[in-house]
């Protein structure tokens, strides 16, 4: 991890983790540092950067790289503390003897497409004030045109695919984690003919699914699905016993207690650990979070403070939860994916692998914001549940050539165990995740 001390801010963050195209780590942060929002958004790839010009402080990230930020308070004035991860702030803080000022709900999540800017002026610090730098366009496809908005929107999610094989994992194995899901599924199919496309050797690819005491029905979709296409010898289950899920290190890992996240957490830990024990040099990763975010495709029943309404009528909402503007229950965290992705980043970094959502990608939800879904759907649920299969299986096919099995909506967390195995392990009331996050720091 590097430390750099800069007048009174730390930045414990770690650039290497940032993947950036265009141009390097120290142009990008200049353009931070200037403020300006459409140079911002033209940093092609996912990072968290920092910049610092006197007491100013501007961060800026995607969703693909999680940062946080504490302010302690010094004689001489405020020291800003940034790092990518609560427990990281925490240790800083014990090390100089200022632990006594924390606790994790003093601390706060930069949100995804702001740069979050702060003055660091002392007695009192003011509130950090937002500026976004991408805001895509909302329902700007005509109806008529959704095969190609869906070709639009897997071609796009394709090139980027195509662009992190030659410019980051350009060698090695790639895993797929893998579902066989509508999202997992059209990574690893998108992934397959980028390798083919480019020369490369498809052997560097697998799919590897998780299965809790030979049960759940991922792996029996994911063998469905691939003899499907001829490629079940891409296929390597990761079968683990019961005994080694652990919502508890899942809760210290992803720093949250939001149950739905835990939960897949708790999986994604397994299914990695199963990885790593296996192939312990195994580095790149690719999997299909925030696919399910940019098609809107999660079920609204299931969240009182949702309406079909509110889910097509805001921008992004899924990605950002209600915004920097709004009321939220926590000034810890922000909202969406933005708060949510740690169950996905963290594992896979705590464990030595560097992982990919390409859905995740501004390029991506560019289009998907685009897609005009209030008058595909008529505000009708199931027909915007059934979109997301409809047009991710028309986009899948226009750029490989392959049909895409397409099977019902499953939760990740759902599929890797049987029914009786997940209420065996799970708490059922939310609290108990709340109460083992902050037993940390009791």
């Amino acid at each position: 991890m590097n430390s750099m001390y800069v007048s009174n801010v730390v930045d414990l963050t770690n650039p290497e983790k940032n993947v950036i195209y265009n141009m390097t780590h120290e142009e990008a942060v200049n353009i931070v540092r200037s403020g300006n929002v459409e140079a911002v958004r033209k940093i092609d790839g996912q990072f968290s950067l920092v910049s610092v010009e006197g007491k100013t402080i501007r961060m800026a990230r995607s969703i693909g790289r999680p940062i946080r930020y504490f302010i302690a308070k010094r004689q001489i004035g405020p020291s800003l503390i940034i790092a990518e991860r609560i427990d990281v702030i925490y240790d800083y803080l014990k090390r100089e003897g200022m632990d006594d000022q924390f606790h994790p709900s003093y601390t706060r999540m930069a949100p995804a497409h702001y740069i979050t800017k702060i003055e660091l002026l002392g007695c009192p610090d003011p509130n950090p004030i937002y500026t976004r730098f991408f805001t895509p366009e909302r329902n700007k496809f005509a109806i008529e045109d959704k095969a190609q908005v869906s070709e639009n929107y897997i071609g796009t999610l394709y090139n980027e695919i195509k662009k992190w094989i030659q410019l980051r994992a350009k060698s090695g194995p790639i895993g797929v984690t893998f579902s066989a899901g509508i999202d997992s599924g059209s990574v690893f199919l998108l992934t397959y003919h980028a390798l083919r496309e480019l020369g490369e050797s498809p052997s560097r690819l697998k799919a590897f699914t998780l299965s809790i005491d030979g049960d759940g029905a991922d792996l029996l979709q994911a063998r469905k699905f691939l003899g499907a296409l001829n490629l079940e010898l891409f296929l390597e289950p990761i079968e683990v016993d019961y005994s080694s899920l652990d919502w508890k290190s899942a809760v210290k890992v992803v720093e949250d207690y939001k149950s739905l996240d835990i939960q897949s957490a708790t999986m994604n830990l397994a299914l990695l650990k199963g990885i790593r024990s296996r192939y312990p040099e195994w580095k790149y990763l690719i999997d299909g979070d925030g696919g399910d975010e940019n098609l809107k495709d999660y079920p609204i029943e299931e969240n009182p403070e949702l309406t079909i309404r509110s889910v097509l009528n805001n921008l992004m909402l899924y990605h950002e939860g209600w915004g920097v503007e709004s009321i939220k229950h926590s000034l810890t965290y922000s909202g969406g994916l933005s708060r949510g992705y740690m169950r996905s980043f963290a594992p896979a970094d705590l464990l030595g692998f560097e992982g990919f959502s390409p859905y995740t990608l501004p390029n991506v939800i560019e289009i998907s914001e685009g897609i005009p879904y209030i008058e595909m759907t008529n505000w009708d649920h199931n027909k915007l549940y059934d979109l997301k299969g409809q047009m991710v299986f028309d986009g899948v096919k226009a750029i490989t050539g392959m049909e895409m099995p397409v099977f019902e909506k499953r939760r990740f967390q759902h599929g890797a165990a049987s029914d009786k195995v997940f209420k065996q392990h799970f708490p059922a009331s939310d609290i108990a995740y709340r109460k083992e996050f902050y037993s940390k720091y009791e």
